[in-house]
């Protein structure tokens, strides 16, 4: 890869300000601070198992609750991908995959296809692990899905421990975005579509 895959984005709002600079190509090291503890942990699985050097710093309404600081995180995250990603030539595009933690099990598949969409179905056992309420995941994830232009299917297929089943969700998606964004040395400089552009 001649250029690096960087970006450094900023999002303020009056309920949130948000900060993310990434490098797709790192070596998964993670600077997190979004104040919702959980939540670091599960963006730390995403540097980690994607190998993307990652900094989040969030301020937010926690006060009110954590709606807020994770959607715009989500937001940001995609926005910061998709301007390091760029015109997608030599990408593979596809990603998936499983990721199982004792009796849990949860499957990613991602597509880099320029149309957001998702498709989550998980049936957590809790409402709150640690201080990350569990229907935030949904929001987190969706905020990204439309900021990067992908399409995103997640699926947790087992699990009776809420922090096991969003631990495997997190873990299968950092897995499927490395693969997603591998550069396919089989297709250097093209843009993998029929169409021509992404």
């Amino acid at each position: 890869m001649d250029t690096p895959r960087l970006a450094d984005v900023t999002r303020n709002t009056t309920e949130t300000q948000i900060r993310v600079a990434l490098n797709l190509d790192g070596s998964g090291t993670a600077k997190l601070a979004t104040g919702i503890g959980f939540f670091d942990h599960m963006l730390d699985q995403v540097a980690r198992h994607g190998l993307i050097d990652l900094e989040v710093e969030a301020r937010g309404d926690l006060h009110i609750d954590g709606h807020h600081t994770v959607e715009d995180v989500g937001i940001t995250f995609g926005q910061a991908i998709a301007k390091a990603v760029g015109d997608k030539k030599g990408l593979r595009r596809y990603g998936h995959a499983y990721v199982p933690l004792d009796e849990a099990l949860s499957r990613v598949v991602i597509d880099f296809s320029g149309r957001p969409g998702l498709h989550m179905r998980v049936d957590f056992k809790s409402g709150m692990v640690g201080a990350l309420d569990t229907q935030l995941v949904y929001e987190f994830f969706q905020g990204f899905a439309n900021h990067a232009g992908v399409t995103l299917h997640i699926d947790n297929l087992h699990g009776d421990n809420a922090h096991h089943q969003c631990e495997t969700i997190f873990k299968a998606y950092a897995r499927a975005l490395r693969m997603a964004l591998e550069i396919d040395p089989r297709a250097a400089g093209v843009i993998p579509s029929t169409k021509g552009s992404l």
